[in-house]
């Protein structure tokens, strides 16, 4: 059974496109796109396609959690690895450093469910990982030196950021989906985590839309 790692960001994508019109005259333009995605099934199927390519038999377990039902040797193991490091996954071997990636996990699903404000964060981890939520804290710190409520925030703003950039939901519908009292604590938590308030933030990504019409 092996556990997977990986970084996630918010990524506006920009293609750049030269068309010529003669040997004199070239025009180029820029397009920016804003890119609604779901991050589980980006994950599932960057695996699913890695570990087809390798011929590995495996059967999912939930979200960065996997069971090869073939033996791998060693070369195969490293050949995998070797694969998937640049794209920003890792396998995960040590004991606490699975149970610290099963509470990443869990904390990314938590957040980016549509109706997370129905679960507190430590009732929510403790039964899903069957284990107390004090024993969790104490994994999670030793192993990554923060704590699984900063986790937990920087997870919320990276959901805020990217709600605010679909451009659905008020920032009121926003707070209450992320399980905020109120505007003005998600506002503090925002700044605290970016440097800029959401308001802010709605300003420049509002701003870049009208620069593409």
């Amino acid at each position: 059974m092996f556990f997977f790692t990986f970084n996630k960001s918010l990524t506006i994508f920009k293609d750049n496109t030269k068309n010529k019109l003669s040997i004199f005259n070239q025009i180029s333009y820029k397009m920016k796109l804003f890119i609604k995605f779901d991050i589980n099934t980006i994950c599932s199927l960057f695996l699913k396609h890695n570990l087809d390519q390798h011929n590995i038999n495996f059967t999912s377990l939930g979200f960065g959690e996997i069971e090869i039902n073939d033996n791998l040797d060693a070369e195969a193991m490293e050949a995998l690895k070797s694969k998937l490091s640049p794209c920003g996954f890792e396998i995960v071997e040590n004991q606490k450093s699975v149970l610290v990636q099963k509470i990443k996990d869990a904390i990314i699903e938590l957040v980016f469910m549509e109706d997370s404000n129905n679960y507190k964060s430590s009732v929510f981890l403790a039964e899903k990982l069957n284990h107390s939520y004090g024993y969790l804290s104490n994994v999670f710190s030793e192993v990554t030196y923060s704590s699984i409520e900063n986790f937990i925030i920087l997870q919320k703003i990276e959901r805020a950021k990217q709600l605010i950039i679909i451009n659905e939901m008020s920032l009121t519908e926003i707070a209450f989906l992320l399980n905020y009292s109120s505007v003005a604590h998600l506002s503090t938590q925002f700044k605290n985590t970016t440097g800029i308030t959401p308001s802010a933030f709605q300003r420049i990504i509002k701003k870049r839309r009208e620069n593409l019409k």
